[in-house]
């Protein structure tokens, strides 16, 4: 490695630029492990690094201010969250809502997040975009407070207070990290709540109290503006001085250090949980900050203990059927770190035995220690991941603006390597004696109902009223300066460089006389491989035996377990000592064998794919286990608002006699009734390389390749007949079908109905595409705007189609708020019906026509898009220039074009509409919108009698 550093007072000599310092330059020398990168430093303290990286057109451009949770203080929670929300609702020079749109019309992604400690925004777009994102990042640095209204602020603080609802409130568990936080954490730690803060501080705020808090927080010297992709340096700092330069430096911000939270005693806590079906126990730790010396070994520990067949939490409890899950986990942030073991037991177990179980775990491990094998899989595995996390330019900025944030060195990754690598046996035992054994933790019950048993009664009662002991800050003598002037107009736009050359990644094509279909590319950026074995049929093939639905996906993971030749736990191991995966899943259509592996390790991980291919052993005692398994997790599912809204929407979109209207993974009396015996015979059947394809992407050869794959070509064939099946359910008219979920804080909505087409890439189901992105497809569709930006009803709302082999549906969805459910399903009709009607309009047609045809240039950039994109021409036999024909039609296609295609598909009068939401207050109101109201219940029954008492 080459590694040129400079002191911070030496102005750069070789880029005439006199207000930005060069910092560091870092290239890649040999097959080091480098991020190759420049780094400056403007007048007003912007971190800026660079990244040059032409394979392929793309540029990915990261802000990331250091102010997370952590710089929140009692009373005033969820304030960065909340800027993540409002920093995307227009600044001085870009009007609301134009932030997303102007990303999205340049064939961009873009998004912001928010944790404990960071906050960033990002977007990764066409390069000859780059100095647009550029202009948009600076002007919600420079320019934006003067732009925040208050009105503004009620929406944004609706929309939060959905996300709440919909990811904590009415999830499963959701709450979980809320009352642990509380119990973990002192009073007044900015820890001790979570990042979307606590919904009653948003209630007593008012948006000069955001401000305040953005003027402290989000100035250019608490930033790192990260740049990667096809770019030239010397261009980029240009641009940045342009559009950055004139940002008055904000007030200085220091690291926070605080002490590591510590327990006197177990803290026993607990709550309620409505929508699970299965308790909770949770143990946590106090442990060290990211970056510690001790991080990299408690890491270890917690994948000893639970993580992957061998662990130990495995064994004693899903091996044994005593719980459906069980894990350890050890995430660290800024301040602290938590260790937490968690499993959720099967019904009819007490949560006391099990945590003399999980206590009896640690003083197993104490006694048996750690083994070479341990050290061995911890490294490989965390090997693979560091080499896969930089197969996109967004991955590789991504990581070096977070070592920059962090520790001030973008190329920390050697450390971060080193400090893995150089774990011993005695660093493991060394941290589980110092911060797990004997240590007192906080000991966590989720219950379904108060009837069931806590582990222990609750023993502590977080604070939550006081004077905070932590440091406050002083807005009150926080000011907001602004910008000197420029010497052009930022109302301007800025002019869009070349256009970049976009090519479809090259591949080459083969079948095999067993009747595998191949397709593969080179893709040498990274050294791995990856290779997706689709044998086609899947839940689809459960027609032939639909009183035993669910056996496509029973079989597809009893392909996981034993084999022949090892047993279950045996085969994982040896793919994890190697830093591999191979995974057998069952979707609708098709059943895939994945495997991702260094390319070291190809070989070895190729010779244990054939053993799960051929020799599974599917031994009774996997099957009980697995089965188990799969029917404890339907009957959960019942307890979740959106499985179940997903769940009756599919059986009236199909009708009874349609495979699709049960859920792949079956339903309870299907699963019931399915063997051992049936899961060999659908093997037998129907794994065959007849019906096979086979994607290949990775630093590798054709030839290379080639050489490798006897094991599929000595695969033998038999033959294979997918099921014919009959036409979806048609709806005579549109009505309500209400789910009672009582209480419920939320509603979940699903709209639509099964079209006739099945998937094309060039004719009406493609253009159909194009004519529903204005309508739902995009973020800053008429739907998601109405009711997500403009009425703060919803986290987010869609529409979209969806067919593979087989006609699919068209589908509107939305989780909101429980008392605006009639007039959200009101409001979705009128937006479809009214598109309908009128049509698409000019400046909708121009935005689509700019947003999906400049979107080329994120289909082929990493190794699973490649092989995503290689597997619909593999499968659809479409041709090699079906692409190039996309992008005609998208030129060519008018608005008479999409508004005969709006008349045709938009169907409202066929419409089934599924809410999933507290009927006694949501049924009246239902009925006021016009349509039949029927109650079913969780699996899609009409509930007879209160549909009688209605008629009467």
């Amino acid at each position: 490695m080459k590694y040129l550093l400079l002191g911070l007072s030496l102005l750069v000599s070789s880029v005439a630029f006199s207000q930005t310092k060069l910092i560091e330059k870092v290239t890649k020398k040999g097959d080091e492990v480098i991020i190759p990168y420049e780094k400056y430093e403007l007048a007003n303290g912007l971190t800026l690094i660079i990244h040059e990286d032409h394979s392929d057109p793309l540029v990915h451009v990261d802000v990331t201010y250091h102010v997370g949770s952590a710089r929140e203080e009692l009373n005033k929670s969820g304030f960065a969250h909340f800027f993540e929300h409002m920093m995307f609702q227009g600044s001085d020079h870009v009007a609301d809502e134009e932030h997303i749109k102007i990303v999205t019309e340049a064939g961009g992604t873009m998004n912001g997040t928010t944790n404990r400690d960071r906050t960033n925004y990002f977007e990764t777009v066409p390069s000859n975009q780059l100095e647009t994102m550029l202009w948009l990042e600076a002007d919600r640095m420079g320019f934006f407070l003067d732009a925040v209204t208050q009105e503004k602020f009620e929406v944004q603080r609706a929309t939060v207070k959905n996300e709440k609802g919909q990811n904590y409130d009415n999830r499963p568990y959701g709450r979980w990290r809320e009352i642990n936080a509380a119990a973990l954490y002192p009073y007044g730690h900015p820890y001790s709540w979570l990042t979307i803060g606590r919904l009653e501080d948003l209630d007593r705020v008012d948006v000069t109290d955001l401000k305040k808090f953005f003027m402290r927080w989000y100035g250019p010297n608490n930033a790192t503006l990260t740049v990667g992709g096809d770019v030239k340096t010397k261009d980029v700092i240009a641009k940045v001085e342009k559009y950055f330069g004139v940002i008055p430096r904000g007030p200085e911000v220091t690291d926070m250090k605080l002490a590591m939270p510590t327990l006197d005693e177990d803290r026993y806590v607990s709550y309620v949980d409505s929508n699970i079906r299965f308790p909770a126990l949770m143990f946590t730790f106090p442990t060290v900050p990211t970056r510690h010396p001790d991080e990299a070994p408690l890491d270890c520990l917690a994948e000893i203990l639970g993580t992957g067949k061998s662990s130990y939490f495995y064994k004693k409890f899903v091996m044994t059927q005593k719980a459906i899950q069980a894990s350890t986990f050890h995430p660290c942030s800024e301040l602290a770190g938590e260790f937490t073991m968690f499993v959720l037991p099967f019904p009819g177990q007490t949560l006391s035995d099990f945590e003399g179980e999980m206590r009896t775990i640690l003083e197993e491990f104490a006694e048996n220690g750690v083994t070479d094998d341990d050290i061995t899989k911890f490294k490989a595995n965390r090997e693979a991941d560091m080499i896969n996390g930089l197969a996109s330019v967004s991955g590789k900025v991504s990581q070096l603006a977070s070592y920059e944030t962090f520790t001030g060195n973008p190329n920390y990754i050697k450390e971060d390597l080193d400090r893995y690598n150089s774990l011993t046996k005695e660093d493991v035992m060394r941290v589980f004696n110092q911060y797990i054994k004997g240590k007192p933790g906080v000991i966590q019950s989720v219950i379904p109902d108060e009837n069931t048993a806590k582990a222990k009664p609750d023993n502590y009662v977080p604070q939550m009223e006081g004077d905070s002991p932590f440091p406050t800050t002083d807005y009150d003598r926080v000011a907001y300066n602004k910008p000197a002037p420029d010497n052009f107009d930022r109302n301007v736009r800025p002019p869009l460089g070349p256009n970049p050359a976009i090519k479809v990644p090259d591949f080459w094509k083969d079948k095999m006389a067993n009747g595998i279909k191949v397709i593969g590319a080179e893709s040498n950026e990274i050294p791995t491989v990856t290779l997706q074995l689709t044998i086609n049929g899947g839940h689809k093939m459960d027609a032939y035996a639909p009183t035993k639905s669910g056996l496509a996906s029973l079989t597809a993971a009893m392909m996981n377990e034993s084999t022949e030749n090892y047993s279950s736990e045996e085969i994982q191991e040896e793919l994890r000592k190697i830093g591999s995966e191979i995974n057998v899943s069952s979707s609708t259509t098709m059943t895939t064998m994945t495997i991702n592996t260094l390319k070291k390790n190809l070989t070895k991980t190729l010779e244990l794919a054939d053993e799960i291919l051929k020799r599974p052993a599917f031994t009774q005692e996997d099957f009980d286990r697995l089965k188990n398994q799969q029917l404890e997790g339907i009957k959960s599912s019942l307890k979740d608002p959106s499985s179940i809204a997903d769940l009756v929407y599919d059986r009236l979109l199909y009708g009874d006699e349609h495979i699709f209207s049960v859920p792949r993974e079956g339903i309870e009396e299907t699963v019931e009734a399915i063997t051992v015996e049936d899961v060999k015979s659908f093997y037998e059947k129907y794994y065959s390389p007849s019906i096979s394809e086979l994607v290949v992407v990775g630093d590798v050869t054709e030839k290379e390749i080639k050489s490798q794959l006897g094991f599929l070509k000595s695969w033998k064939a038999k033959e294979v007949k997918l099921p014919e099946l009959p036409a979806a359910k048609a709806s005579a008219n549109t009505a309500i079908y209400l789910v009672d979920k009582k209480d419920a804080p939320q509603s979940e909505i699903r709209i639509g109905y099964v079209t006739d087409m099945a998937y094309d890439a060039t004719g009406d189901y493609y253009k159909a595409y194009l004519m529903n992105f204005p309508l739902g497809g995009a973020f800053n569709s008429r739907i998601n705007l109405n009711l997500r930006e403009d009425k703060g009803w919803t986290y987010g709302a869609r529409t979209y189609f969806h067919s593979e082999d087989e006609p699919g549906p068209y589908t509107a969805l939305a989780g909101v708020k429980a008392d605006v459910t009639d007039s959200a399903v009101f409001e979705f009709m009128r937006e479809i019906t009214g598109y309908r009607e009128d049509g698409i309009t000019d400046e909708e047609l121009a935005f689509m026509k700019k947003a999906v045809g400049q979107r080329d240039a994120r289909k082929y950039e990493t190794p699973r898009q490649k092989a995503s994109f290689l597997r619909r021409i593999n499968h659809f036999n479409l041709s090699e220039d079906f692409v190039d024909q996309q992008n005609e039609i998208i030129a060519t296609v008018g608005k008479k074009d999409l508004d005969k295609l709006a008349k045709k598909y938009l169907a409202e009068d066929k419409f089934y509409i599924v809410v999933v939401g507290d009927a006694a207050t949501n049924r009246s109101k239902l009925e006021a919108l016009g349509y039949e109201v029927i109650d079913v219940d969780e699996k899609g029954q009409v509930i007879e009698e209160n549909k009688i008492d209605r008629n009467k």
